[in-house]
């Protein structure tokens, strides 16, 4: 995931030319002072993260059972909550986009976009999917071919059907929801730093809702809430890239057999080089990394497009893109409640999982790009983060998961014969049957731990901002310390899951934290779309008055110059300013 570069990071917010007179108006002062920590922050976020990463390593075996318990018990009953929502922010994103809001300018009504347009789509792609677009890219697919949602169509019966119907799930859960969810959280912060010239915060977000009691605690309630969420979110992916890392070494024989030794020297090692890129801050290091994944990103795509079964991704990509159109409200609202415990444990499992996976994503998403849309309109903001990503990824999935698909329908082998799938292991399982298997394995290698350092990066930078007050260059030692923490979180999940040398119960714990730490923000998230209705209804109303007042000195003008002529036409005459 590309961070901005060190220059950008440093650039000033400056107040705005907004036609709001409020939206130039920043706070007199802001909770922190330059390149300080903000301990009201920095202090209770860093503290429940020790004391979680603290009990977990004392106590496994019993967090783990708490984690289980807590997996069943609420994990489950938020599911509905989740779907709701964030069906709810898709409509909301399309609202505010298609509407005559969508006019209004992230930034002064004179300002340029900050970014061409293929830099800035390529930027989005990148920011908000890194390690699970490869951990997920095969394995998805293949997991839902498996076992199905509890009433879809099973494989024995309809082979196609199902495999159609794997697809059209896999893009539920990559999809415009995701993107909506990212969109809400980035169109707040924009709104407030780009219209508004706040600090870069999530607090600021939340103030034509609350007022100036953001600067106080409850401002910082609301910053601690998205560091933690943010720190579990990123955690979350970097522990899933670590396990995929580790099976992958072991498959090219780099590595012995896979145990939590090496998962955990592994995720401390990359760790390391992911505090390099944080502590040295070279712009060209940083955006050789950002600029490199993309590309070898994409070539990878089309290499394995040209290698693999080259028509049947073309045709099933179209037919892909169809289903999901066509069952979109159908799957956008699917909770299962008549399929009894197998329906609650697969909504758990997937779709109430990647919900909150991505809501606790959004603080970290949504400042990156809030940040790089400075100069973009509301309406292009909005169809830009929800269409272009889509398609990119919807691309992706249909090249690695339809390769695989196709692989099982027509020789076997992916999923076992007790109808389970190898989820760490299933890119190198495809890999392996494609020409110049081995190069291929060691480019996607390559490509997740470019992924990671650069998520781990970037993560590291936005919570510090957070608990630096919105500082754009927080100090060293602070972003040292968040970026030793979330491998830590990474570290101590995999390691508490661990049972019996399998990943699964490690992977499972993961997905619970991502679940959990996102309920809270959720909340945030809602007063966001509060925020955002307010400030634009408020800025629109105002541009309309001042487009009456304009209205009104033209026909005025107007009034007096035919006034003028007709007085000169019957006299002959200059009118006086008094005739005037």
């Amino acid at each position: 995931m590309p961070s901005a570069t060190p220059a950008e990071r440093s650039r000033p917010t400056t107040p705005t030319g907004s036609s709001d007179p409020e939206s130039s108006t920043p706070p007199s002062s802001v909770p922190a002072r330059a390149h300080r920590a903000y301990w009201p922050v920095l202090g209770p976020a860093g503290l429940i993260i020790l004391a979680f990463v603290a009990v977990a390593a004392i106590v496994p075996q019993w967090f783990n059972e708490v984690l289980k318990s807590i997996n069943t018990s609420v994990v489950n009953g938020i599911g509905w909550y989740y779907v709701i929502l964030v069906a709810a922010f898709v409509g909301f994103s399309l609202y505010c986009g298609l509407s005559h809001y969508g006019d209004i300018k992230l930034g002064p009504d004179d300002e340029e976009p900050e970014y061409g347009v293929l830099s800035w789509f390529a930027m989005l792609f990148a920011a908000g999917m890194g390690i699970g677009l490869v951990f997920w890219g095969v394995a998805e697919p293949l997991n839902h071919l498996a076992e199905p949602p509890p009433g879809d169509v099973m494989m024995n019966a309809d082979a196609a059907g199902a495999a159609q119907n794997a697809m059209a799930t896999t893009f539920l859960h990559w999809g415009l929801h995701a993107w909506a969810i990212y969109v809400v959280v980035g169109l707040a912060v924009a709104y407030s730093v780009h219209r508004k010239g706040y600090p870069v915060s999530i607090r600021w977000a939340l103030e034509p809702v609350f007022g100036r009691r953001m600067k106080g605690w409850l401002g910082d309630l609301v910053d601690v809430v998205a560091v933690v969420g943010t720190l579990f979110g990123v955690a979350t992916s970097l522990g899933f890239g670590v396990v995929q890392l580790t099976t992958g070494l072991t498959d090219i024989g780099l590595i012995g057999e896979t145990g939590i030794g090496v998962i955990l020297v592994l995720t401390a090692g990359i760790t390391m080089l992911a505090l390099l890129s944080v502590v040295s801050g070279l712009d060209i290091g940083i955006k050789w990394l950002s600029n490199g994944n993309l590309l070898l990103a994409a070539g990878l795509m089309i290499a394995m497009l040209v290698l693999g079964p080259t028509l049947f991704i073309l045709r099933e990509s179209v037919q892909n893109l169809g289903t999901y159109l066509s069952d979109f409200i159908e799957m956008s609202f699917r909770t299962l409640p008549y399929r009894g415990e197998p329906g609650e444990t697969w909504l758990g499992a997937w779709t109430t999982y990647y919900w909150g996976w991505w809501i606790s994503w959004s603080p970290f998403v949504g400042i990156f790009i809030a940040r790089i849309s400075r100069g973009r309109t509301v309406r292009e903001f909005v169809l830009g983060v929800l269409l272009m990503p889509t398609l990119l990824t919807f691309g992706w999935f249909s090249i690695l998961g339809g390769t695989a698909i196709y692989r099982q329908l027509t020789e076997g082998g992916l999923i076992a014969a007790d109808g389970t799938v190898e989820t760490e292991g299933a890119l190198f399982q495809v890999l392996r049957t494609m020409p110049g298997a081995s190069v291929l394995i060691g480019l996607f290698l390559v490509l997740l731990v470019v992924f990671f350092v650069t998520s781990a990066d970037s993560g590291s930078f936005v919570v510090s901002m957070l608990s630096a007050g919105g500082d754009p260059q927080p100090r060293v030692w602070i972003r040292v310390f968040w970026g030793v923490l979330q491998g830590a979180i990474a570290a101590v999940l995999l390691y508490v899951g661990w049972t019996g040398g399998a990943l699964t119960d490690g992977l499972g714990a993961l997905q619970t934290m991502a679940i959990l730490v996102a309920a809270p923000f959720s909340l945030v998230m809602i007063a966001m779309c509060a925020s955002i209705l307010r400030s634009l209804h408020r800025e629109h109303r105002q541009m309309l008055r001042l487009e009456r007042a304009a209205l009104r000195r033209e026909l005025a003008l107007e009034m007096a110059e035919s006034d003028e002529y007709e007085f000169v036409t019957k006299t002959g005459e200059q009118a006086s300013p008094a005739q005037r």
